[in-house]
This record gives structure tokens, C-alpha cells and sequence, in this order.
């Protein structure tokens, strides 16, 4: 497949595309934010940060379930748990406890959500301490907000990263597609929660060592989506070259790039750093790989072989919805 075409591909995924809504929320509400010195982030990070203490900080993180996930109940419930758990973990925070907003139709919904919710709360150890049930919706629906907490000199933000800055991508591979869903690589429902505590905690141990300078875990837009939405609110630029992205053998590119794998971080770091940050995703079982660089014009680029396409121009255009915002 040619790069013109998985540029195409990428640019209209629905994944990606639907992020453009984020941009009139931000409009409506980001002014209620103003003038609060204890609020050190919020719009644009995966987690708001929440000043506490001279020393530590909270992260505070809401995530709902794309109404698609619902074929699948229990996937939907033990999705909601394990995307919240990674916002945390992507600020390189500690999860602490969350709460649940539930919306059914039926008990049986119910139970096979709630199933799954149990499942995710069993591999990852983090509770559910409360929330609100509508038993009697039209529809059926689960979000969840999570609170955790980190160290206020370790905090990891998406909106940090710096030109000349390497992009390291880092997934685990040991996984599987779901059967229901062909954009959600699960690797994490067969492993312990040893495992899994330890693959999260990776980020924890980025931020505290000071080895990077940004951050994300790799959400819906998929991989190349989530580097740009990085990228965009950090203000730069980037390169990625696609041959350097790691990937399961047998799987066809354009489609992995649309995928939401189950264990999966995007950072930067400077380039005396690169090596110590993938040996801490390797050390955890996460492949990890140089696959660019972060550049001064605002234009994200991918690369293949000696071809390289313009996929997002930050001058102009933007995955949130921001054109006309900021400056955006």
C-alpha cells in the first residue's frame, strides 16, 4: 500500500476524525477554568493536574465508551476501567479509586457491564468506591472518572514535548484482535495483574528518572493519531517513519495504525535518553522504538522508506477542532 494512501486512510479514520468535536467543548467550558492556581493542566492532558501539596499532585480523568463497544457489554465494561487506568498511568501518575456514571436498558445489560467493569477492577486492583446508576435508559452506555495522584516534580504532560525531542512508541505486542472489535488489540485480559501493575508503572518511573519530556497513552485515534494529537498541543512538529513502529507479525500497517492496542504509550525524550527510556518498556515486556522526531514548524509528517507525506499541517488545521482557538 502506498504511503499517499495510508495518509488517506489514517487522515479518515473515524477514530481520529470524530476527535474534531473536542474543539467547541473546549470553547464552551475552558473559560470556567480561569484564575484557579491550583489548577496546574487541564484541557489537552489525558488527566486534569490538580495542585495538593507542595510535593504532590492529583490527576483527575473522565472516559466513556464509544457506543459501538456495546456489542460486546462485558468488552465495554472492562474497556471503561482499563482506558481510565491509562490516563492516569500516562501522566505518570498512581491510580487511586473511580467512580461510574451507568446507564441500562435491561438487567441483563446491567450484569454483563458490570461483569466486565468487575474483571478489569480484579487484573488491575484499582476500585470502583461509587457513582450513579439510570436504571431505566433507552439506551445503554458506561463512563467512568478516575482520580490517582503523582509526584508534582514527575508529572508527564502531553503539551511539553520540544524540536529535536525522539518519539518513542511503546506496545505490547503479546496480544490478540478482538473477535468482535478489529481495532482493539487485547493484551491484557490473559496476563496477571503483576504484569499489568508493573507495564503501567512504567510511566511512573519515565516521569520520576526525568527521561521524558511528553506523553500519551495511545487512545482511539490510534498510533499515528495520538503522536499527532501530542504533537499539535505541544505546539511542534514531527516526523515518524512507519517502518520503525513496532508491530505483531501478520498484521497488515494501515490497519494497525487504526488500532487501540491494550497496553500502548506514545513519549518523547531527548536524544541521550532514547535508550534508557525503551530499556524501562522492555524490562516490562513492551516492545519499544525510536519512530521519529519532534520538529519546529507545526507540520507532522510520515515517512516510508525514502517517501515522505504531509498527514497534519498545525498551521492550518487541527485534530482537535481548534482552528480559530488560541491561535490555533
Amino acid at each position: 500500500m502506498s504511503l499517499s494512501h495510508i495518509v488517506d486512510e489514517l487522515r479518515n479514520y473515524e477514530g481520529l476524525k470524530r476527535k474534531r468535536a473536542v474543539g467547541a467543548l473546549i470553547k464552551a467550558l475552558e473559560y470556567y477554568t480561569g484564575g484557579r492556581e491550583d489548577i496546574l493542566a487541564s484541557f489537552g492532558e489525558d488527566a486534569a493536574v490538580i495542585s495538593l501539596n507542595s510535593e504532590e499532585v492529583l490527576l483527575l480523568a473522565a472516559d466513556g465508551i464509544w457506543s459501538r463497544l456495546m456489542k460486546d457489554p462485558e468488552w465495554a465494561g472492562y474497556c471503561a476501567v482499563l482506558v481510565n487506568i491509562h490516563d492516569i498511568a500516562a501522566m505518570g501518575g498512581e491510580p487511586i479509586a473511580m467512580v461510574d456514571v451507568l446507564s441500562i436498558s435491561s438487567r441483563t445489560k446491567c450484569y454483563e457491564i458490570t461483569t466486565g467493569i468487575r474483571k478489569g477492577i480484579e487484573k488491575f486492583g484499582i476500585p470502583i468506591v461509587g457513582g450513579h446508576l439510570h436504571p431505566d435508559a433507552l439506551s445503554d452506555s458506561i463512563d467512568i472518572m478516575i482520580i490517582g495522584k503523582a509526584r508534582r516534580d514527575s508529572v508527564i504532560y502531553s503539551s511539553t514535548a520540544r524540536p529535536g525531542d525522539l518519539i518513542v512508541v511503546g506496545l505490547d505486542l503479546d496480544g490478540r484482535i478482538h473477535p468482535e472489535f478489529p481495532y482493539n488489540w487485547d493484551s491484557t485480559t490473559m496476563k496477571d495483574r503483576e504484569i499489568l501493575v508493573s507495564q503501567i508503572s512504567a510511566m511512573r518511573e519515565l516521569g520520576e528518572k526525568g527521561l521524558v519530556t511528553a506523553g500519551k497513552d495511545v487512545s482511539n485515534p490510534g498510533i499515528i493519531g495520538t503522536v499527532g494529537m501530542l504533537l499539535e498541543v505541544s505546539g511542534t512538529g514531527g516526523i515518524v517513519d512507519l517502518s520503525s513502529v513496532p508491530m505483531p507479525e501478520d498484521m497488515e500497517l494501515t490497519h494497525w495504525l487504526k488500532v487501540y492496542p491494550g497496553m500502548g504509550f506514545v513519549v518523547t525524550c531527548r536524544k541521550e535518553m532514547a535508550g534508557d527510556v525503551k530499556n524501562v518498556f522492555r524490562a516490562r515486556g513492551i516492545t519499544a522504538e525510536v519512530v521519529g522526531e519532534v520538529t519546529s514548524d507545526r507540520r507532522y509528517f510520515l515517512k516510508m522508506g525514502d517517501e515522505k507525506k504531509l498527514f497534519y499541517d498545525f498551521n492550518r488545521e487541527s485534530i482537535f477542532g481548534l482552528e480559530g482557538i488560541d491561535g490555533g
